[in-house]
């Protein structure tokens, strides 16, 4: 069974700093990705980033309330009251590199989706839905999980990408829950889908060794129900078992 990653958020609880990941990132990982989870504290430069690398299969980069701080693609400050996460950037940006420089297989999801445009170079449009033509991509704070993460609006798949390949078509409907989208795409990135629009909804990484995906919506939380989630999964998971199985013969 493959070892993968899952980016932790920090937030307080009870007065105290914690480390975590929501549960539908961990069970997706176990059961659509066929992978046993191991989630990966923000540490930031205390984390030895060729070791965690080493010795994982796979990784998985969790969505989150919490912005990139602008600082770390040279946007203009957050406004106040902005959920912020700085020993989440400085965790997950440099993993992000280092793994993909290893061919470690990587599925960024929402936030992960974000960080993985900064870490190349890129930048984010922190509030998409002020910019004229483009919708509002946020989801009702007030609102129960079911409704929140339920399917919002299209987004068309470019033909000849990892995902039309996986769906098989070239449009589906996904769910919606930001206010960050990537603005300036990073070199190396190609666009995978868009939103009716116009916002970047899914990259991969071009010269990728193995898998390497990002999605601005949240199929961990249908994989039991939706083809794409299940099969961006499965195609997540078979990357990091052929990652585990030459390991496993390179000993």
């Amino acid at each position: 069974m493959p070892l993968i990653g899952v980016t932790a958020c920090t937030r307080f609880v009870d007065r105290h700093v914690v480390h975590g990941a929501a549960a539908q990132y961990v069970e997706a990982v176990a059961a659509g990705a066929g992978g046993a989870p191991v989630i990966l504290p923000a540490l930031a430069s205390r984390t030895d980033f060729d070791a965690v690398v080493a010795r994982l299969d796979g990784l998985l980069l969790t969505g989150s309330p919490s912005n990139v701080q602008p600082e770390r693609y040279g946007g203009e400050p957050a406004r106040p009251g902005t959920l912020q996460d700085p020993a989440r950037d400085a965790t997950t940006l440099p993993l992000i590199r280092r793994a993909i420089e290893d061919g470690l297989p990587l599925l960024a999801i929402c936030r992960g989706h974000q960080e993985l445009n900064v870490a190349l170079g890129g930048s984010l449009h922190q509030h998409v839905h002020e910019l004229p033509g483009r919708a509002d991509h946020r989801a009702p704070a007030d609102e129960p999980n079911e409704k929140r993460y339920a399917f919002a609006h299209s987004v068309r798949l470019v033909s000849g990408g990892v995902l039309a390949g996986l769906a098989s078509t070239d449009e589906v409907v996904v769910n919606s829950l930001h206010s960050q989208a990537i603005d300036r795409l990073a070199d190396g990135l190609v666009i995978e889908a868009t939103s009716p629009d116009g916002v970047i909804e899914a990259v991969r990484v071009a010269t990728a060794k193995s898998f390497a995906l990002g999605v601005q919506w949240h199929p961990e939380w249908h994989i039991a129900a939706d083809a794409l989630s299940r099969a961006i999964f499965a195609a997540f998971g078979e990357a990091a078992r052929d990652r585990a199985r030459r390991r496993a013969a390179a000993r």
